[in-house]
Parts: C-alpha cells; sequence; structure tokens
C-alpha cells in the first residue's frame, strides 16, 4: 500500500464500457448493462474512491485520532461540537500518518534487509489484498465511527447527569459523524490545494528560472509558509480583530430598555458624574444602574443602609489608560469613597463586564457602606481579548489598582476604607498585573478575590507549581494555607484548619472549568490534573491523549458558561462566600447570609429577564 493513495482495484469480474457517446445512436444503440449486482456495486465504489484518491495509512492513524477525541472532556459536548473536535482530530491523525507512511516508504523500506522481504511484501500486497483491504478501511472507518459516537452519547449523559442537565439522546448525537467527516474533508481539500501550489512554484522555480529540483522544493514549501504566515497572522488576523472590533463597537452603543441613568450623585454617569453617561459603554451603563438601591439593601438586611457607590469610566471617558485610571481616582473623590468601609476595585472582562452578584454580595454584606470601581479596556468579548489583547487587561488593572492604591495611600491608617481586589476570568489576569507576588499584595491591599483564573495567570500558575507537596492541582493548599486559599465549595475555604493570616488571598476555581484548565501545554504534556484523582463534577473516563486533549478543552472554552451554576464558568453565589472569607464584616451571621443569598437570585432572575 502506497503512501500516497491508490486506485481501488478492479475485481476480476469488472468490464469496462465505452462512456463516449455513440456517433450514430441509431446504428449503435445502447446495450443493456449485464454485469451483475456487486459488479455494478464494486464500480461504484471505485469511481467515488477515485475521486477522493484517500490515503489509508492517513486513515488509519485518523481513525486513532477520532477514538480519542470522542472519549469525555470537561464540560458536556452538543453534536456540533463533538463533530467539531472528532473531525479536526481526525485531521491531524490524517496528516501524521501520512508522514509516517512518506517516511517509511522513503527511508525505511528501501534499507529493509533480505530477511524482511515479508515486511516489505506486506506494505505492497497483492491487488486483490490491496483492493479487500481498501474495503475494509473505508466501510470500518464509516461504522466504527456511529458504534463509538453511541458510546461517547452515553459518556456525555453521565457528565449531564453530574451537572444537573437534561441528559443528550444517542440518535441526536450520531450526526457528529457526518460533521466530523465534512471536517475532514474540508482539511484534507485546503492541504491539496497548499500541495498543488507549491508544484506549481517548483515547476516554475526549476523550468522558467533552472533551478535545480533539490533547491526548487523546499524553496517553493518556504515560499508557501512564508505567505500562509503573513496572510493569516498579518491580513486576515487584523482584518478579522478590525471587524470584530468595528462591530462589537457598535454593540458598546447601545442600552438595554431596562436601563435608565441614574439621577444619584453615588453613581458615575450621573449628572453630577465626570464620567459621562454616553461614554461608559453598553456593561458600564448597565453596571451603574443596575446597582441595588439603599431601600432595597435595607429591605433585606433589616438595617438601615447607604447608597452603595458605583463609579465607572468607559474607553470613550478618555482619550489614553492612564487619563482613564486619573478619571476613576477623580470619581471617587467626588463621590466621598474613601470616606466608606470597604473599597474594591474590579478589573473587568472584556467588553467591560462586571458580575452582578460579586458587585451586590459587597453592598449587602456592607449594608451599602461600600465603592466599587471598574473600568473599560476594550470592545471585544472575553475570549477575543484574550487573544487579540490581553496586554491591555494588564495594563488597565495594572494603571487604575496602582493609582487608586496611591489616592488611598495618602489618607491616615486609621481613615482608609478597606482595599480589595477582583478580577474574573481575563480580568484576573488583568488584576494580577498589578503586582509583582504575594508580598506586594499584601503590602498594597487588604484582600484579592480572583474567580475563574485562567492558566497563564503568573501568580496563580507560581503558586500551583509550588504548591504543598501532595496536594492536587484543582485544589491545592499552599504554604499550609497561611495567606492564599483555593476553593470549588464553600467548605474548601476552611482547608486547612489552620491560622489564616490577612489580608486574605482566595482563588475559586471549578474542577471542570476549562478556563482555568487550557493550556497550549495540553497539546504534547500530560497535567497534573489528568494524573491526579478527578474533580467531584468530572467524568472519570477523561484522559489525556496527545494533541487532541487540547482541541477537546478548547472546544469546552465556547461553552464554559453554558452549564448550571456551580459548575464549568458559572460560579453564582460562591463569589459570596469567597467575599465572607476575604472581607467578613463585624456583624455578619447565618441570618443575614440567608438573606442576601436570597437577594442574590432575586436579582439574578431578574437580569436574566431584562439584560
Amino acid at each position: 500500500m502506497k503512501a500516497d493513495g491508490q486506485d481501488l482495484d478492479k475485481p476480476a469480474d469488472y468490464k469496462p464500457t465505452d462512456d463516449r457517446p455513440a456517433a450514430d445512436a441509431r446504428a449503435h444503440p445502447a446495450q443493456p448493462d449485464t454485469r451483475s449486482f456487486p459488479s455494478r456495486v464494486w464500480a461504484v465504489i471505485a469511481r467515488v474512491e477515485r475521486a477522493i484518491n484517500p490515503n489509508y495509512p492517513g486513515l488509519i492513524v485518523a481513525w486513532i485520532f477520532f477514538l480519542w477525541a470522542v472519549s469525555p472532556s470537561l464540560l458536556p459536548r452538543t453534536w456540533l461540537f463533538e463533530g467539531l473536535v472528532c473531525g479536526i482530530s481526525a485531521a491531524i491523525g490524517y496528516g501524521v500518518g501520512c508522514v509516517l507512511a512518506w517516511a517509511f516508504e522513503k527511508w525505511v523500506q528501501p534499507r529493509l534487509p533480505d530477511s524482511a522481504e515479508g515486511l516489505a511484501k506486506l506494505w505492497n500486497p497483492s491487488e486483490t489484498t490491496r483492493a479487500v483491504g481498501k474495503v475494509v478501511i473505508l466501510v470500518g472507518t464509516i461504522v466504527g465511527a456511529a458504534l463509538v459516537l453511541a458510546r461517547s452519547a452515553r459518556w456525555q449523559r453521565d457528565l449531564e447527569t453530574l451537572m444537573g442537565m437534561e441528559p443528550t439522546t444517542t440518535s441526536s448525537y450520531l450526526r457528529a459523524e457526518l460533521l466530523a467527516a465534512a471536517t475532514l474533508a474540508l482539511v484534507i481539500a485546503a492541504y491539496r490545494v497548499v500541495r498543488w501550489l507549491i508544484r506549481l512554484i517548483v515547476r516554475l522555480l526549476n523550468i522558467d528560472w533552472h533551478i535545480p529540483r533539490g533547491l526548487a522544493y523546499p524553496g517553493a514549501v518556504v515560499v508557501v509558509a512564508v505567505l500562509a504566515v503573513l496572510l493569516f497572522q498579518g491580513v486576515l488576523a487584523k482584518a478579522f480583530f478590525a471587524t470584530a472590533n468595528s462591530a462589537f463597537s457598535l454593540r458598546n452603543g447601545t442600552t438595554s430598555e431596562s436601563v435608565i441613568q441614574p439621577q444619584l450623585p453615588e453613581r458615575s454617569g450621573s449628572p453630577q458624574s465626570l464620567a459621562g453617561w454616553d461614554t461608559l459603554g453598553s456593561e458600564g451603563r448597565w453596571f451603574v444602574a443596575t446597582a441595588p438601591t439603599a431601600e432595597r439593601i435595607a429591605q433585606v438586611t433589616g438595617k438601615p443602609a447607604r447608597e452603595p457607590i458605583r463609579v465607572y469610566a468607559g474607553l470613550d471617558s478618555a482619550k489614553e489608560p492612564e487619563d482613564i485610571a486619573a478619571l476613576v481616582v477623580r470619581e471617587l473623590d467626588r463621590t466621598r469613597a474613601f470616606d466608606r468601609k470597604v473599597l474594591v476595585v474590579v478589573t473587568t472582562t472584556g467588553t467591560g463586564w462586571v458580575d452582578s452578584t460579586t458587585a451586590s454580595s459587597i453592598e449587602y454584606m456592607y449594608g451599602g457602606d461600600s465603592a466599587i470601581a471598574a473600568t473599560q479596556y476594550s470592545y471585544l468579548p472575553s475570549v477575543l481579548s484574550f487573544l487579540s489583547d490581553r496586554e491591555k487587561a494588564t495594563e488597565s488593572g495594572r494603571l487604575v489598582i496602582r493609582a487608586v492604591h496611591e489616592r488611598w495611600a495618602q489618607l491616615p491608617p486609621e481613615h482608609r476604607p478597606k482595599l480589595l481586589v477582583y478580577g474574573e476570568s481575563l480580568g484576573s489576569q488583568g488584576s494580577e498585573g498589578a503586582f509583582s507576588g504575594l508580598d506586594d499584595i499584601r503590602s498594597m491591599v487588604d484582600g484579592v478575590l480572583w474567580v475563574g483564573p485562567p492558566n497563564s495567570n503568573r501568580i496563580w500558575s507560581q503558586i500551583e507549581q509550588r504548591r504543598d507537596v501532595g496536594t492536587p492541582e484543582i485544589l491545592p493548599i499552599y504554604a499550609d494555607g497561611l495567606i492564599v486559599r483555593f476553593a470549588a465549595t464553600a467548605p474548601d475555604l476552611a482547608r486547612p484548619a489552620r491560622q489564616w493570616t490577612d489580608p486574605r488571598v482566595v482563588y475559586l476555581q471549578h474542577a471542570s472549568d476549562p478556563i482555568v484548565w487550557w493550556s497550549p501545554d495540553l497539546l504534547f504534556t500530560q497535567p497534573d490534573w489528568l494524573k491526579e484523582p478527578r474533580g467531584a463534577d468530572v467524568s472519570k473516563s477523561i484522559r489525556w491523549w496527545p494533541i487532541v486533549t487540547f482541541w477537546q478543552i478548547s472546544a469546552d472554552l465556547a461553552n464554559a458558561q453554558g452549564v448550571p451554576s456551580g459548575h464549568g464558568h458559572r460560579y453564582g453565589d460562591l463569589v459570596l462566600d469567597g467575599w465572607v472569607a476575604v472581607a467578613q464584616p463585624a456583624d455578619w451571621n447565618p441570618g443575614l447570609d440567608a438573606a442576601v443569598r436570597k437577594a442574590l437570585d432575586e436579582d439574578i432572575t431578574w437580569e436574566y429577564a431584562h439584560k
């Protein structure tokens, strides 16, 4: 069997026909097809096989990669994502198989000793054996794919049961095979276009420019590779992000019908504010307009309350990032935020989004005697911001936190509010950028809450790598929990049962959150979290496979929020537990805790209905 694919051999009783039109249909009437039914079927298969010209070693390795890809991942996958993941994985496997077959024919087979003659014959079998083998591979891959997808549907149902979701059906999941086949075919077609282009350039260099073929071929490969890099990383990437930025900047100008401009001076965007209402962006306007009022807070807590302060600066509120940070400080001064009990600096995600539960939790906990400051650094959603301008998130977090800290440090210690820092997802990476390490955190702020941190977070990665021996990566213990603690549930915050000094740092991370565990290292390195016992909401059947696991977790990123609270990237009121651990007010008690949780549920239900 040759590595570049061969035509399917014809059976002995196959009789070719002349398909050319007769010069005179009356003189040469059409002859009936006297071939047997199996021969006609074989002819159709041969015609299809010649059209697609598959590489059979490539198909075998693609099948292995497909088997790996259907295994469970962190989150349940719809048939659409399953098809894409399996198709991309199979395409990678197909390429690996083609390379292995080519290498065997070029370097191994010619050097086989006479004693390995049987192996050489196995690689170049008879025509009949070759034909039968091709049919077995083609039919086996199609039928086998359906069988393993049925098993995969069971794995998905197990995951959905763990997360309290509606189980998927096997029949609907089988559609993934068609999508995987289409994805594989598309990738192979793209490769063949590139191969044709390389051969065209080789002929140009060899025939027209008289460059020896030994130099023309690598030269053509270099030319095509450079063009591809320039096209995808230059023209296409820039065009994509420019288009996305333009599209989302239009969305940034929209305002929900449920949002009206605040009139209270404690809010940015109000008539008294230094940051104009129209400059805050869509997420900023939602943030400042939907804060719980003093009346609402008093109703929930049963105690007198103050109007909470919410300060926000959008991309259009000032020209430069430094100006935005300075504007935030001026807004904090204008609203007298430094006179409150607690001041929280939030580094937002992508479009400037602030989690409502996070903000409201602090405001209910402190009876409105609070101030929250946030800024926008991008028009793009968090995923696109992560790919294109992570530096903006880090720069924004560093500038704003440093500016607020500088103003805060000017106050007498006895008159300073408790200074806290918060970031979720890419926002946690942004606010981490304001600190050089734990010592810097302890000297600057009174507490930190980081939720769903990306795997590329610098401080998070350092702590994970230096975790106490014997503690798992999904819930590590660092330095006996003296400063930093990790939690997936509220009881985890009590691990270990030893002293926890102030200021405290908390990371909330679910074992099933792909944003936490996604990393390019997954391509070729098995992470510790897949060597150690799995998390409570992670399938026990999940395994690491080279390359494939990377694509599986990458697909999970798109569905990180599409699962119930308590799983994936949905942290719900666990952020309240995080705030209580970091900055519990003196009058906090179980009754108040229950009342606040009920209020948070009501608020989030209203938000889902109106945003």
